[in-house]
């Protein structure tokens, strides 16, 4: 998850699995009443809390709000909420996504439900994502030298299998190296089609299924 999702911030956590999904942080300025903001932060806490979601909210008052933005981002937090005296003005409050930094103001009386969508469409993009990184590490193979070349690619290997035990020990003494042996990694659930006649890539037996095969490094 920290290697999949995390960019140069930190660390980018999924909402489902994130111990805080939203944190709330006052802006205050100079002449500004901050028990007013702090009441400002708990309205909008409860009404989350009341939807169900995972609320933090950071009222240090020995940080500056950019350096809170910062620490929070450092630890994934997927939606941040910022409130200024602006915001309190005109009733709403400002969500910045963790994922892509996108920025939204939302009126307060919808403040509950859109936190909830964003959340939804923040596990949503960070699935998707994955998933395009992981395709895009898969190569599918049919013999021994196409599957050599993808595996010297730092490649993910699909390739047609006799499911043999013997013919994996023997992938893993013909490919070992300073860099590790070839393994199979899984039986994808999802088989692609294996049309008759298809023969195992390293043993040249009758294949049986699609395995995926990658180096242990």
């Amino acid at each position: 998850m920290v290697m999949i999702h995390g960019d140069d911030k930190g660390l980018v956590l999924p909402p489902k699995v994130a111990t805080v999904q939203v944190v709330i942080i006052p802006v205050p300025y100079k002449n500004v009443d901050f028990n007013q903001m702090l009441d400002a932060c708990n309205e909008v806490s409860q009404k989350l809390e009341s939807a169900g979601l995972r609320v933090k909210q950071d009222t240090r008052d020995n940080y500056p709000p950019g350096w809170k933005y910062s620490d929070w981002e450092l630890k994934g937090v997927p939606l941040r909420i910022e409130i200024g005296p602006k915001d309190i003005e005109n009733k709403q409050v400002r969500m910045v996504r963790r994922d892509n930094f996108e920025k939204e103001d939302v009126p307060l009386e919808k403040v509950a439900q859109r936190a909830a969508d964003l959340l939804d469409e923040i596990q949503a993009n960070l699935f998707k994502k994955a998933k395009e990184v992981r395709d895009l590490c898969i190569k599918k193979v049919f013999t021994w030298e196409d599957f050599i070349e993808a595996l010297n690619d730092k490649k993910m290997v699909l390739a047609p299998w006799c499911d043999d035990v013997e013919v994996e020990e023997d992938v893993k003494a013909r490919t070992k190296g300073d860099t590790g042996a070839a393994k199979t990694l899984c039986m994808p659930f999802e088989q692609p089609d294996l049309p008759d006649g298809t023969v195992c890539f390293a043993s040249g037996k009758p294949a049986k299924r699609w395995a995926l095969w990658g180096r242990s490094y």
